[in-house]
C-alpha cells in the first residue's frame, strides 16, 4: 500500500533539503523495521520547498501468536490430573475454557497457559504515532521557530499532506493538520489541489509548474542546455557544484542565456566563470577551452517572453565584470616578488605565525620533498613558487573572490613573465580540495601542495587543535587526505613517517604539544584517512586492516598490498593460507624470540619447511623490491604444504627446551616473511569459530 508524505514549507537552502530527505529516509526505515511492517520501497524526492517520502508498505504489522503463563504446572494440576481451583480462576480471568489450557515450558519452569493470537497494529496507526517525531527530530544547520510555538524546523512548515493507501492519515505538527491537498508552484501557480496518490500528485504538480523528481528536473536543465547552445556549438563550462545547487533551488527549471560585451574575453576564464557563479549563479559558456560571451543561468519559472530574467543577469554581470577586469588590471602593476613581504602583516594561526612564516617553513619542504622525488632540476623554481604561493593573498582579486586563490597567483606569475613551473606549481597548490578533485598535474604542484597541507596538519595539531564531530576550522581532514591522494595517484616513494618528522622539526619553537606525541597523533591522524580513502574505494575493512597493519610509511606499497589481497581473496589458496597464518601467529602469541639452529632440526618435515622457506625468502624479496605484492603474495602461498607436513608430523611444543624453542623459531620466520606482506590474522573467514 501507498504512503505518501509532503511537508510543504517556505524556501529551503538547497543543503537542507538534501540533508532533510537523507534523515527522512534513514528514520523512516528504522521506523518501520522496528514496528515490523513490511518495506517494498522507499525513496525520498523534494524541492526547495517540499520535502516528499513516497512508499510502498505492508498493510500492517504480521499477528503474532503469543503464549500467556498463569500459575506453575505443580499448583494449576492436581494429583489426580484435574486443575486445580488457581488454573480455574486463571481461565476465567483470560475469558478462555479451562480445556484450553496446556503445559507451557519456560526457563523458569513449567507453568499451565495458553496460546492466542495477537493482532498487528496497521500501518496508518504506526505512521500517525511517529510522523510528528520523525519531522521534530530533523536537524538542521540553523532552525528556526515561528507563530507562538516551541517547535523549530529549518524554514516555517506551511502545509503538510499525509496519505495511507489513498486516505488522510490524521496528524498534525504544531496545530496544522494533515490532509490530501497541496498546492500548486507559489508564483506561478498557486492553486489548491487535491490528490489520492502519488500519480495524481506528480501528475497535477506538473500541471502546475512543479517538477517534484529532482532527477526529471536535472535532465529538464541538461536537455535545455543542449538547446541553447546548439547553434553556438558550444558547451557549459563544467561546473557540477552550481548545477547541484540550482537543482534544488528551482521547482520548474527554464534555462535562460544572455551575452555580455566582447571587451570582457581578456579576463582568464577563471575570473569569468566565477565573477558568474559567485554573484548571479550563472554558467559560462565555452567552446573547448575559449570562453565566449555568454552565459547560461536556471530561473524558477515556466517562460521569460518579454526575456525579463535574462536582461537583468546581463545588466548585474556587465558591473560586476567591469570589476573584475579592474581587479585583474590593477593587481598586475604589483608583481607578486613585490607583495611577499606584506604577508608578515597577514596571520595564518595564532601560535604559528604569518603567512610569510608559512612560506619560509614550505620552502624547506619543498626541497625535502625535491630531493627525494628527483626533482632537483626544478628544485631552484619550487623554492620560488614556495615562496610566492601566498602572495595573491594580498591581490584585490582574491579578496573580491577568496575561492580563487592559487589560480590568480598562478595566472599572475605567467602574465608577469614567471617561468611555467613556477606559475604552474602555484596554480594547481591548492589542488585537491576534496576526494573528487583533481591532485595537481604537473609534479611541481604535487611538491607544492604536499608541503603546504602538511605544514598545515602538523602545525594546526602542534598547537593544541583536537578534530571532533564537524568541528574542523582549518581543514586538517581535507588536507590529510589530499597529501594521501597525492602520494597515491602520483605514485610517489615518500616515507610518510620522515615527511612528518620534517615538518615537526621545521616547527620548533612553535610546538605546544611534545615532538614524539605530536608525531604519534599525526600518525593516528594519517591512518584514519588512509582507511577512509580504502574503504571509500569499497575494499573490505578486514582486507584494509590486514593491508595495514604492517604500517603505512610507503602508501604506494600499502595500496600494492591490499590490491593483492582483494585480488587474491577469490583464490582456492586464500582462505586455507589464511587460517594457517592465524595458526602460526597464535602459536607464537607471547613467546621469546630466538635464532634457528639448523644443528638441532630432527625431523625430516623441519628440514624440509627451512629449506623452502629459505626459497621462498629469497624470492619474495625480489619481487618486493620490485613492487610486485601479487607476485609474492602468490608465492608465498607455496608455503602452506610444507606447513601442514610440518604441523601433521613435527610436535611443535616438544619437551625438550631446545627442540622446543627451535622449531618455534622456524615458525617465528614464517610469521617474519608473512607479516612483509600483509597480517593475514586480520582477514575475516566465512564461518570461522572467532573464539579460536
Amino acid at each position: 500500500m501507498e504512503f505518501l508524505l509532503e511537508i510543504m514549507t517556505e524556501e529551503l537552502p538547497s543543503s537542507h533539503v538534501r540533508s532533510a530527505l537523507v534523515q527522512l529516509e534513514e528514520k523512516f526505515l528504522q521506523v518501520f523495521q522496528e514496528a515490523r511492517i513490511t518495506i517494498h520501497r522507499l525513496q525520498t524526492l523534494g524541492t526547495c520547498r517540499r520535502l516528499v517520502v513516497l512508499a510502498e508498505l505492508a498493510a500492517g504489522q504480521p499477528d503474532e501468536e503469543e503464549v500467556v503463563t498463569g500459575p506453575p504446572r505443580h499448583i494449576g494440576l492436581l494429583p489426580d490430573g484435574t486443575f486445580s481451583p488457581a488454573a480455574l480462576g486463571f481461565a476465567r480471568s483470560q475469558g478462555i475454557a479451562p480445556e484450553k489450557l496446556e503445559v507451557v515450558k519456560t526457563k523458569k519452569g513449567e507453568y499451565l497457559g495458553f496460546k492466542k493470537l495477537r493482532k498487528g497494529i496497521s500501518t496508518e496507526k504506526i505512521i500517525a504515532e511517529k510522523l510528528p517525531s520523525v519531522i521534530s527530530s530533523l536537524s538542521f544547520p540553523k532552525s528556526m521557530r515561528w507563530a507562538e510555538g516551541s517547535f523549530r524546523f529549518s524554514r516555517p512548515i506551511k502545509n503538510l499532506l499525509c496519505l495511507f493507501n489513498g486516505q488522510v492519515v490524521e496528524v498534525s505538527i504544531e496545530s496544522l493538520p494533515s490532509g490530501n491537498r497541496t498546492y500548486g508552484h507559489f508564483i506561478h501557480s498557486p492553486v489548491t489541489l487535491e490528490v489520492n496518490n502519488f500519480a495524481e500528485y506528480e501528475k497535477k504538480l506538473r500541471e502546475n509548474f512543479v517538477l517534484i523528481d529532482p532527477e526529471e528536473r536535472k535532465r529538464s536543465i541538461l536537455n535545455q542546455f543542449k538547446e541553447k547552445l546548439a547553434s553556438l556549438n558550444a558547451q557549459v563550462y563544467p561546473d557540477e557544484g552550481l548545477l547541484e545547487r540550482m537543482l534544488w533551488n528551482v521547482e520548474y527549471p527554464l534555462v535562460i542565456i544572455g551575452s555580455f560585451p566582447e571587451k570582457f574575453l581578456k579576463l582568464p576564464i577563471e575570473v569569468l566563470s566565477t565573477a558568474m557563479r559567485e554573484g548571479q549563479k550563472l554558467f559560462s559558456v565555452v567552446k573547448g577551452r575559449k570562453q565566449l560571451p555568454y552565459f547560461l543561468g536556471i530561473a524558477d519559472a515556466p517562460a521569460d517572453p518579454k526575456g525579463f530574467i535574462a536582461s537583468g543577469h546581463e545588466r548585474v554581470l556587465k558591473a560586476r565584470l567591469e570589476d573584475a577586469r579592474f581587479f585583474w588590471e590593477n593587481d598586475l602593476k604589483v608583481p607578486l616578488t613585490e607583495r611577499v613581504n606584506g604577508l608578515s602583516q597577514v596571520i595564518f594561526q595564532e601560535k604559528l605565525g604569518t603567512y610569510l612564516d608559512k612560506v619560509e617553513r614550505m620552502q624547506k619542504l619543498v626541497v625535502y620533498l625535491a630531493d627525494r622525488l628527483e626533482v632537483r632540476n626544478q628544485k631552484k623554481e619550487l623554492v620560488e613558487a614556495a615562496r610566492l604561493s601566498k602572495a595573491d593573498l594580498l591581490t584585490e582579486m582574491v579578496r573580491e573572490f577568496p575561492e580563487l586563490q592559487g589560480k590568480m597567483g598562478g595566472l599572475y606569475a605567467r602574465e608577469q613573465g614567471l617561468s611555467g613551473t613556477i606559475s604552474r606549481a602555484i596554480y594547481e597548490h591548492y589542488l585537491p580540495q576534496s576526494l573528487d578533485d583533481p591532485v595537481p598535474d604537473s609534479l611541481g604542484g604535487a611538491v607544492l601542495s604536499l608541503a603546504d597541507k602538511m605544514d598545515t596538519v602538523v602545525g594546526v595539531l602542534g598547537v593544541g587543535y583536537t578534530i571532533s564531530g564537524s568541528s574542523d576550522p582549518f581543514g586538517l581532514r581535507r588536507n590529510a587526505l589530499a597529501i594521501c591522494k597525492i602520494i597515491l595517484e602520483k605514485k610517489l616513494a615518500i616515507s610518510l613517517d620522515r615527511f612528518i618528522k620534517k615538518s615537526i622539526s621545521l616547527l620548533e619553537g612553535k610546538l605546544t604539544v611534545p615532538p614524539e606525541d605530536l608525531f604519534k597523533t599525526c600518525l593516528g591522524f594519517f591512518e584514519g584517512r588512509v582507511r577512509y580513502i580504502f574503504e571509500k574505494q569499497g575494499y573490505r575493512y578486514d582486507l584494509v586492516n590486514a593491508a595495514l597493519a604492517p604500517g603505512f610509511e610507503f602508501l604506494v606499497q600499502t595500496e600494492a598490498r591490499l590490491k593483492a589481497l582483494n585480488e587474491l581473496k577469490q583464490s582456492k589458496n586464500f582462505e586455507p593460507f589464511i587460517l594457517m597464518a592465524k595458526r602460526v601467529k597464535n602459536i607464537l602469541k607471547e613467546i621469546p624470540k630466538t635464532r634457528v639452529n639448523t644443528a638441532l632440526f630432527k625431523e625430516k618435515e623441519e628440514k624440509e619447511l627451512y629449506s623452502i622457506l629459505q626459497i621462498i625468502k629469497k624470492n619474495v624479496e625480489d619481487m618486493l623490491s620490485k613492487g610486485d605484492y601479487l607476485g609474492a603474495q602468490k608465492i608465498v602461498f607455496r608455503l602452506q604444504i610444507p606447513l601442514n607436513t610440518f604441523f601433521d608430523k613435527v610436535m611443535v611444543m616438544a619437551e625438550d627446551k631446545k627442540l622446543r624453542n627451535n622449531r618455534l623459531a622456524l615458525l617465528a620466520m614464517v610469521q617474519d616473511l608473512i607479516q612483509q606482506l600483509a597480517d593475514y590474522s586480520q582477514v575475516v573467514i566465512e564461518g570461522e569459530n572467532k573464539s579460536s
